[in-house]
């Protein structure tokens, strides 16, 4: 049986392995060798396997998107185990289900495994940001997420990297491709679960449903967020093989192309938001992707060719990883104790466009898929409009400005 739980403020004894933040780089080095490599070989995989169009891959992410709706369920989960265990056990149900994948190649078996690995996908990402906005202070969170998301971009790279070079080398098979990345992930998990005490934040987390006036701009955020994301998830990397007929090699080498530049640029970016401030990065994403989905639009309005598309695809990837800003924006507004279930109802609400677009997006897709990147263009728009509210210095009680011209006085010391 596992010793009582530790305190934060006591773990200074501990080997720095087995500290708080280590735990949280070690989940976001594991988590992406399952998510990155079913990621990479997905579309080629469904088209070849399966015979995918787009109403069914369509389909298929609305699936996925489910439980990132119910994510709310995790409020209930988090009475009866600790929200540790509860990430780490999500962490080990994504490896396993990713291990799998391949043993369905039917239209329902792939629906089902997906489920099921989207579960722990979506359960571990709801957890996994509580715990790090309440195990990592204010003052260095914007730092520490930038170089996670550079860790997680490393995982992604390592797995890319290894795809690209022994794919054709060693003629793999999708069986044993998922079989190797979802293992390593579940025994990460496993051995997470076993190597780490159990720590306690200074703040007992609210287990019950939290709907606040004060956090509407962030939750208005991250709705347009969850609608916005979808349409380049779903159907930026399909249109690479569907209108390029690239193979597994050629869409792993511009995820290997995404994931070493996140890795340079996001503790860049993590020492931004630390010094220019939530607003201004928040601003930056979001005028650079209605520039890019335009510009997508472009290839099929314009007849842009493969290489344009491919550097719009690395763009739109390094754009979209500066959105750690908005959770360190909901750290410095939040409730220490409001951190955990609204974790959980951001997830819902960022995922409640995701379970009717791609479905219906599919459908406009086979008529006009220059139309779908048109949406997502003013989608980041609205979101434009939005990041301007943020105040430059937000706290409690300074959680969104009306009047952008008053001249905001920061904080003292």
């Amino acid at each position: 049986m596992k010793n009582a739980p530790i305190s934060l403020s006591d773990v200074s004894h501990l080997p720095r392995w087995r500290r708080p933040e280590s735990l949280l780089f070690l989940m976001a080095f594991a988590m992406p060798v399952a998510f990155a490599t079913w990621n990479a070989l997905l579309n080629n995989f469904v088209i070849e396997v399966a015979g995918f169009t787009g109403v069914q891959i369509g389909w298929l992410h609305t699936v996925r998107e489910i439980p990132g709706f119910l994510a709310i369920g995790v409020i209930a989960l988090i009475m009866i185990v600790r929200e540790q265990v509860l990430g780490v056990v999500s962490l080990l149900l994504l490896g396993a289900a990713t291990a799998v994948t391949a043993w369905f190649p039917s239209l329902g078996g792939i629906l089902t495994i997906t489920m099921l690995s989207s579960i722990g996908f979506h359960y571990y990402e709801t957890v996994n940001q509580s715990l790090q906005l309440q195990w990592l202070p204010k003052e260095r969170a914007p730092i520490v997420l930038g170089r996670l998301l550079a860790a997680g971009s490393a995982a992604s790279l390592v797995a890319y990297g290894l795809l690209v070079l022994t794919w054709k080398t060693f003629d793999l098979s999708y069986n044993l491709v998922y079989l190797v990345s979802g293992g390593f992930t579940a025994l990460v998990a496993l051995f997470a679960l076993y190597a780490y005490p159990q720590f306690e934040a200074p703040n007992p987390q609210a287990k019950k449903l939290i709907l606040k006036r004060r956090y509407g701009l962030y939750y208005a955020l991250q709705f347009m967020a969850g609608a916005r994301r979808q349409i380049f998830v779903v159907f930026a990397a399909f249109m690479m093989v569907e209108k390029f007929g690239l193979g597994v090699e050629e869409i792993t080498g511009l995820f290997l192309i995404n994931y070493l530049a996140n890795m340079i640029i996001a503790p860049m970016m993590g020492k931004i938001v630390f010094i220019k401030g939530e607003r201004f990065v928040l601003m930056l994403e979001y005028i650079g992707l209605t520039l890019v989905f335009l510009a997508y639009g472009g290839i099929y309005w314009l007849g842009w060719g493969v290489l344009v598309a491919a550097a719009l695809y690395v763009i739109d990837h390094m754009l979209f990883g500066l959105a750690f800003a908005l959770k360190t924006y909901f750290q410095k507004i939040s409730d220490p104790e409001d951190i955990a279930p609204t974790a959980a109802v951001a997830f819902t609400i960022n995922h409640i466009a995701a379970v009717f677009l791609p479905a219906l997006l599919g459908y406009l897709w086979v008529v006009s898929p220059g139309a779908v990147f048109g949406l997502a263009a003013a989608l980041a728009m609205g979101s434009v409009g939005l990041s301007a509210l943020i105040p430059r210095h937000p706290e409690k009680g300074n959680e969104w400005r009306l009047l952008p011209r008053v001249r905001e006085v920061a904080p003292a010391e």
